[in-house]
């Protein structure tokens, strides 16, 4: 027994109509309250009759009555307004709060289904039930997901601004530059964009040469003797601008090649936001003041240094010649990774709520996204129209399915009251 399965009961009225304290008062219950997240009891405002007294205050959940000695809830002032205790089992009379038992008032095959679903071996717990939830109870809940996805998204973008001293344009910088890493080197240019700054960049936004020489050479390319005049170029560009503002120097050995596509590779992506600060300068104003996705893909739109279109590393030729600008998918990602939370968050910011649309109806412009995670989803029967879905799937199967918070789960509760087929299905 978890007490998330008893919140589920008792959040669903699913408790027996008649009950009883464990000293033999009747129960009426006609508010279970709210859902407390913070320091407290489990459930505010809740208003209960006890006997012939009405009560309105927070009720505290345990699956065992002595657990309320356990996690020491009687030297905390907080739990001071509890009105009901409701525990699995009461193994303890020392508490002086009316205690509801409720181990024999609710169906057992309520408990029988979720113990089903959590230990199942599926890719996730519904997976082989999900295919015939409708679609409505499907759209509805990811509807959900993305808006808890977003509003997750903006906690870790408040501490970054707070870090960077409310300095929007060098947040968003950060942002675009970690997904430029295209997940195998996200970390290498997130500390990058830390160990150089936009604003030293924006100082040269008229010398193209002068931005790609600070990129490279703070990211440890240029530490060695080159043949070729394009990259020696760089070199004694970034020998200047270094000893100039100061510049730090990563170590080459934190970019990552193996595996990777070489359009993929750091030094074209390198390139390509070089061009891309020259191009749009403080990016997150254009970004703001975008009137549509047209605009927010036009800032990806740019051509790198001619020399990448016979090399994807320095001193090395290729055996074809190919201008490298961004595809599609990756400028999809970009836009959904970092141009979409941003515009969320700096709606969220400045309660402005036309922002946090607009950022939510350029998912619904974007194809939906492939990986394994949403194919798994498909071979379960669940088909996604856009990028707004496919981000609150994975969101829902990394923080809800992966975690087992079926309880917490609107297709899990369809599920469950359908309960007769699924108990058939897994007997």
């Amino acid at each position: 027994m978890k007490e998330e399965f008893i919140y589920y009961l008792w959040e669903n009225r699913l408790l027996n109509l008649e009950l009883k304290t464990t000293d033999g008062e009747e129960i009426s219950v006609l508010s279970v309250g709210n859902r407390n997240f913070n320091s407290g009891a489990d459930y505010v405002n809740a208003r209960i009759k006890i006997g012939a007294t009405l009560w309105a205050g927070q009720v505290e959940i345990h699956v065992r009555a002595s657990d309320w000695f356990r996690h020491k809830h009687q030297y905390d002032d907080n739990y001071n307004n509890v009105i009901l205790h409701v525990v699995y089992e009461c193994d303890t009379d020392l508490l002086k709060i009316p205690t509801l038992e409720i181990k024999d008032k609710f169906d057992i095959s309520l408990l029988l289904n979720y113990n089903s679903f959590v230990n199942s071996r599926n890719w996730i717990p519904c997976g082989e039930f999900i295919g015939g939830v409708q679609e409505f109870t499907i759209v509805s809940w990811l509807d959900r997901m993305l808006v808890e996805h977003l509003e997750n998204e903006c906690k870790t973008l408040d501490s970054e601004l707070n870090r960077n001293n409310v300095d929007w344009e060098q947040t968003f910088y950060q942002r675009l530059m970690r997904y430029f890493g295209m997940k195998v080197n996200n970390d290498s240019f997130e500390y990058l964009s830390k160990i150089l700054p936009l604003k030293v960049l924006l100082k040269h936004l008229d010398n193209a040469l002068y931005i790609e020489s600070m990129l490279f050479g703070c990211a440890g390319f240029l530490v060695f003797s080159s043949c070729d005049e394009y990259p020696s170029l760089l070199k004694r560009e970034f020998q200047m601008l270094k000893s100039k503002f100061g510049l730090k120097v990563m170590t080459v050995s934190n970019w990552k090649f193996l595996r990777l596509r070489p359009p993929n590779f750091p030094t074209i992506r390198l390139a390509q936001i070089a061009r891309i600060i020259v191009k749009n300068g403080n990016m997150f104003s254009k970004v703001k003041d975008a009137d549509d996705m047209h605009e927010i893909i036009d800032l990806f739109d740019v051509e790198i240094n001619g020399y990448w279109d016979n090399h994807f590393i320095f001193d090395k030729v290729s055996r074809r010649k190919v201008k490298k600008s961004l595809g599609k998918t990756a400028v999809d990602s970009i836009v959904i990774n970092a141009v979409v939370p941003m515009l969320f968050y700096y709606g969220y910011y400045h309660s402005l709520e036309s922002y946090k649309e607009k950022a939510m109806s350029y998912l619904e412009q974007l194809d939906a996204e492939d990986n394994v995670i949403i194919r798994n989803f498909k071979e379960s029967g669940v088909t996604f129209g856009d990028a707004f879905q496919t981000q609150a799937a994975l969101f829902m199967y990394k923080y809800y399915c992966r975690r087992r918070r079926c309880l917490e789960c609107r297709i899990y509760l369809a599920l469950s009251a359908c309960k007769g087929k699924l108990s058939n299905k897994n007997s």
